[in-house]
């Protein structure tokens, strides 16, 4: 009988407070600012000899793609000579403007894009 009671309590007691919804419902999310910079993306921005990393690791990947660019070239994500002469080639052969010899940078990275994968 005393579960019955309980329950009975619990059904009539109209004063209770509402359970306080989950964190996640209490503030929404909100769009970011125009103004907020986004996460650089791997293998964007400027890459020239010196530089090492993941870009210049997919960069080396999509050299050798092309033939004569970059046969045999190491794939260690450094930005060296072999690197430079091959993105030289590169820019050469296809026309690109707009970036130095040898950098790769947005025109570059771009018309490369294009041609591989």
């Amino acid at each position: 009988m005393s579960g019955l009671l309980l329950a009975s309590s619990l059904l009539t007691n109209q004063h209770s407070e509402p359970a306080a919804p989950p964190a996640a419902q209490e503030q929404p999310e909100r769009p970011l600012p125009d103004d907020t910079p986004l996460p650089e993306i791997p293998g964007t921005g400027v890459l020239r000899e010196g530089d090492s990393g993941h870009g210049v690791y997919e960069l080396q990947v999509r050299l050798l793609q092309i033939p004569g660019l970059y046969d045999g070239g190491a794939i260690d994500g450094r930005f060296g000579t072999e690197v430079r002469q091959a993105v030289a080639r590169f820019q050469d052969r296809f026309g690109i403007r707009g970036d130095e010899t040898g950098v790769y940078g947005d025109n570059t990275r771009y018309a490369l894009m294009l041609r591989t994968k």
